[in-house]
């Protein structure tokens, strides 16, 4: 799995996260539960910013990252490619 796969991922269990604190914050009646989850969800919003930030900072800095990992059967023939290369 790629850095960047791992990310997206992480961002997606961020926004669910601060989706399911907004919905109980306005499922609640209490008022002192309300207000937790409402700063809460604040808070998770910013831990979201932050992954974006950096999400986006591993794609300009780090181009190998975006790019697919590949599957086994293309590495190894890659590697077969490469050894007739080689020997000859």
């Amino acid at each position: 799995m790629t850095v960047q796969t791992q990310m997206q991922q992480a961002i997606a269990a961020a926004q669910s996260v601060q989706s399911s604190l907004t919905q109980f914050s306005l499922e609640t009646e209490n008022q002192k539960a309300k207000q937790m989850f409402e700063q809460l969800a604040e808070q998770q919003k910013n831990i979201l910013t932050l992954l974006e930030g950096r999400y986006a900072q591993v794609l300009n800095e780090e181009p190998q990252f975006s790019q697919s990992e590949p599957n086994q059967g293309e590495a190894d023939q890659n590697q077969a490619q490469n050894k007739n290369q080689q020997s000859n």
